[in-house]
């Protein structure tokens, strides 16, 4: 009996490093020109901010994360209405009488109470201005010829914190409008088949619009390293690979 009950504390025990080890992201920090920038790199396209006091996720999903046991938040924003995006109830854990959630209006079938933007629409919320950029396919389509992610339909985000810009771009091709973007100083650009972009076209649109920093992210099985080949001589950007399968 005292064996077993030894076996049952080590297996409760272990479970719970699991837990806290599963919950271990990795996490970059920027200086702006107000405050400090944390950005925690949760997987797939979910991506947590931290500006000052501000909570920011993106793309909230349950199967990344305990969102329990993460901060609530001041404000979500939700690239798309694909579950690998949207997860209600992520977004429910994580929303307090004082969320403002950003979405786009196919979203709000899943999601009441939100702010819609638009393509092409800028919003101040909290003091933060959020711009929304087209997200969609122009290759890769679906057996019936319907892209992937079809015009119109889906946002890319451009969060400013203080003097930092950073491009969040969701489920999206290198569009002619992403690669009209400036002054981009962190960029978020997804990487996998046959939904989004392959290294080449994610490196296209790294050098229309030279952000000083790349993240890829969302990329599955992609092999990170054929983009660091790619970009290997534009110096002024940094291409950083962190795990965002």
């Amino acid at each position: 009996m005292k064996k077993l009950f030894l076996f049952f504390i080590l297996f409760i025990s272990g479970s719970f490093l699991m837990t806290l080890a599963s919950q271990d992201f990795e996490e970059d920090i920027f200086d702006t020109s107000q405050d400090q920038l944390k950005i925690t790199f949760i997987g797939h396209g979910t991506l947590m901010f931290t500006f000052g006091e501000k909570i920011i996720h993106v793309d909230p999903v349950g199967r990344y994360a305990d969102y329990s046991q993460l901060p609530k938040a001041d404000m979500i924003l939700i690239t798309h209405e694909h579950g690998d995006h949207l997860d209600p109830q992520a977004i429910a854990t994580l929303r307090t009488d004082n969320t403002d959630i950003i979405l786009t209006e196919k979203c709000t079938e899943k999601v009441e109470g939100g702010i819609i933007m638009t393509n092409g629409e800028t919003k101040t919320v909290q003091g933060l201005k959020i711009e929304a950029v087209p997200a969609y396919n122009i290759v890769h389509m679906r057996q019936s010829g319907v892209p992937f992610h079809p015009k119109g339909e889906g946002n890319g985000y451009i969060i400013t914190f203080g003097d930092k810009r950073v491009y969040v771009a969701g489920d999206t091709e290198n569009t002619p409008e992403m690669k009209e973007l400036e002054e981009i100083d962190i960029a978020f650009l997804p990487m996998n088949l046959p939904y989004t972009m392959t290294p080449e076209m994610v490196a296209d649109a790294a050098r229309a619009f030279r952000p000083n920093i790349l993240y890829p992210y969302h990329y599955g099985n992609t092999d990170t390293s054929e983009l660091v080949e790619l970009l290997k001589d534009e110096k002024d950007i940094e291409v950083r690979i962190r795990d965002m399968k």
